[in-house]
């Protein structure tokens, strides 16, 4: 064993949550049966973590002994809020994380333009916070300090607390384009999916019907083709046209040349199928705000173009062009139709600036990421964003912050600056890689923080899950034995719990486990999600084997807890197969397992390169199938998959007596009347890296 110091400066402030500053840095350590890892041992302020709230956890608080994971899996976690990402489509940050590619802002020449930057460290706080409305409806929440900026220059939300500093008022005017009032419209359900494909059949499909005579009998052609560039709107129109029963088939139709992109076409020459095509395209009216925005949606993937500022939907149809207007009218959003071309296309072209135009990609949600770019555009205020109010909110609240490459960023539609920049890892010159999985950082004193913080009259014994961020039992935990006295601690003071681990070092603290049952309920839970050898060699080379983990499942089951499996991340062509997860579905009802909780891959923007890179190389024959599922900054699989997803796995798991929990099956936060079985912590393990 070899003892490494290390100089802490004392210029740091502010470090890991619970840790204001780094004077509770104790030291590094390395030892020779962890080799390649680093354990970094500190005294941490806080060991209860509330969620950032609202949030789509079904807990408010959590208990992290370890910071990274010696498991060195490809799995990782995030929190939440919202800003525009660099395909051009608004995400909530809670989806992404370090190294992601979002907007900012540069000044070039008289200009400050959108550029793209990479978020380059995120972390959360805990303040006093403000909601400030704008004139046309948007709103923000944000502490004090936070600045944005105005027509007059960066200013804080509020003024200091002693002396002078630029700070909003009424009548000040942001810098953006602003969100506005949208409910955007449910992109899953019907009336947009037909309004969709009308919108795409009639501006870009073709149907051919011809009858001939071959000298024997008359025969009858019934053909339908679609042929795009972009291989999103082409999957999104496939997948749509299966939820209508109808059939396609995918092949190459044009080559790429000097002057122009290869295309793939979808296709069907089959009667019936074609009759549906053509009743969808020409039948299909406007019936709702639902089938407008996704005829809009359908017609921009088509026939739509927005360059230079302008944004344009072209076609020389009279009745398509009346459908566009009526369409964009139905979501006010300002449009003329201009004079016709020389050759009778005419054009439905969006009036009222960048406002308009993201208030059209936030209605429609078109599948093709590459129309929705804004680089270089100049940030000239067209939408009202004047300041009507600055209301302080009654309590402290959860904030997260991030670093870019810019020093600022797009949040709600308003140009936000940088603050507060202290990453968590950067503290320790950490990184979200390869220093995840061998630099941890071991709170060390998290047992009597614990036990004092339970101890405080405040407390109301709200369910703690353990396993959200980083696994508890994984290997640095057979050095430092953290869990027994958490455990303990949070029985003693009638605390519910939840564990999710994949780490079989839980079998040592089951009799622990099964004594803290006895007082209050207890929810354990494995992950397993590779049934493979050589695959869970690939992903999780630092975990414990399948088998291992099914061992697992078993002696907890025979100590009397019902315990649930994760079979989550579903790896879209690596392990979605009936064959697969009928087999790992067996393994696990023979394992004894209560219940079992899905979900397909979730790819977290900072993570999101780590596994791409990792699958380039083990699996480069699925790098185009993958851009498709997880489309420009896309944590998620799209919802056609999932929904496949789940029409093929539910079946199988009621046909091995198991009960389905699908990772978006979440019970009510802080919930103690929930069964055990629903009380679940569940991003961590549907997150690779």
């Amino acid at each position: 064993m070899r003892w490494q110091g290390q100089r802490i400066d004392e210029t740091d402030a502010l470090a890991l949550p619970g840790m204001e500053n780094r004077t509770g840095f104790l030291r590094t350590v390395t030892t020779p049966e962890f080799a390649g890892m680093t354990f970094h041992e500190v005294l941490a302020k806080s060991a209860l973590n509330h969620v950032p709230g609202p949030s789509k956890m079904p807990f408010d608080w959590t208990v992290n002994p370890y910071r990274g994971c010696s498991h060195a899996c490809v799995y990782c976690v995030s929190p939440d809020t919202l800003i525009l990402c660099g395909d051009g489509r608004q995400r909530p940050l809670r989806d992404l994380d370090v190294g992601d590619e979002i907007y900012g802002t540069e000044i070039n020449g008289a200009y400050r333009r959108y550029v793209r930057t990479r978020i380059q460290a995120k972390w959360a706080t805990r303040k006093q916070a403000y909601r400030i409305t704008l004139a046309d409806g948007t709103k923000l929440i944000a502490s004090g300090d936070h600045r944005f900026l105005t027509d007059r220059g960066w200013k804080h939300v509020t003024n200091a607390e002693q002396g002078q500093r630029p700070h909003l008022t009424t009548n000040n005017r942001l810098m953006g384009f602003g969100t506005g009032v949208v409910d955007a419209p449910n992109r899953d359900g019907e009336s947009f999916r037909l309004g969709y494909l009308s919108g795409m059949i009639r501006g870009d499909g073709m149907v051919f019907r011809r009858a001939y005579d071959d000298g024997k009998r008359v025969r009858k052609m019934n053909m339908f083709r679609l042929a795009l560039a972009d291989a999103e709107a082409l999957e999104r129109s496939r997948l749509f046209l299966d939820k209508e029963g109808v059939e396609v088939r995918e092949r190459a139709f044009a080559a790429e040349t000097p002057t122009r992109r290869a295309m793939n076409a979808i296709h069907t020459g089959v009667a019936h199928s074609v009759d549906r095509i053509e009743s969808i395209a020409t039948g299909s009216l406007p019936s709702d705000h639902e089938w407008c925005a996704g005829f809009l949606s359908g017609a921009f993937d088509a026939e739509g173009s927005c360059s230079r500022g302008v944004l344009r939907i072209a076609n020389k149809d009279p009745e398509f062009l009346d459908l566009l207007s009526t369409a964009m009218t139905a979501w006010q959003i300002p449009h003329v139709i201009e004079p016709p071309r020389p050759n009778e296309v005419r054009s439905a072209r969006v009036v009222g600036g960048l406002p308009m135009r993201q208030r059209f990609f936030a209605v429609t949600q078109p599948a093709i990421s590459r129309k929705l770019d804004i680089e270089g555009t100049a940030v000239k205020t067209v939408a009202d964003l004047r300041v009507v109010s600055i209301e302080p909110l009654h309590r402290e609240q959860d904030l997260l912050d991030i670093t870019t490459g810019t020093g600022d960023f797009i949040a709600n539609g308003v140009i936000s600056h940088n603050c507060f920049a202290r990453g968590t890892h950067t503290y320790l010159d950490l990184d979200a890689g390869r220093d995840f999985d061998s630099q941890i950082v071991v709170k060390v004193n998290v047992v009597e923080t614990l036990e004092k913080e339970l101890r405080r009259g405040s407390w109301k014994h709200e369910t703690v899950a353990l396993g959200t961020n980083t696994d508890p039992y994984q290997r640095a935990e057979g050095r430092y034995r953290l869990m027994p006295g958490i455990i303990r601690a949070l029985a003693d003071s009638g605390t519910p719990f939840s564990v999710l681990t994949k780490g079989t070092l839980i079998r040592r603290d089951i009799p622990v486990l099964v004594e803290a049952a006895a007082r209050v309920p207890v929810d354990v839970q494995l992950s397993i999600a590779m049934f493979d050898e050589t695959l869970r060699e690939a992903i999780e080379h630092g975990a414990p084997s399948t088998q291992a983990r099914l061992d697992t499942v078993r002696a907890l089951s025979d100590a009397g807890f019902r315990v649930g499996v994760f079979l989550m991340p579903i790896l879209p062509h690596l392990t979605d197969s009936v064959d697969a997860i009928d087999g790992a579905l067996r393994r696990i009802k023979e394992s004894g397992a209560d219940h079992v909780i899905y979900g397909a891959l979730h790819l977290r923007a900072g993570v999101k390169p780590w596994f791409l890179q990792w699958l380039s190389e083990y699996r480069p024959d699925l790098m185009s199938s993958y851009r498709v599922l997880y489309p420009g900054s896309a944590a998620e699989a799209t919802k056609d998959y999932r929904a496949w997803l789940a029409r093929r796995v539910r079946p199988l798991i009621r046909l091995h007596g198991l009960e389905a929990l699908h990772s978006d099956d979440r019970p009510a936060r802080g919930s103690r009347t929930a069964p055990a079985r629903a009380v679940r912590t569940p991003e961590p393990s549907s997150t690779l890296f």
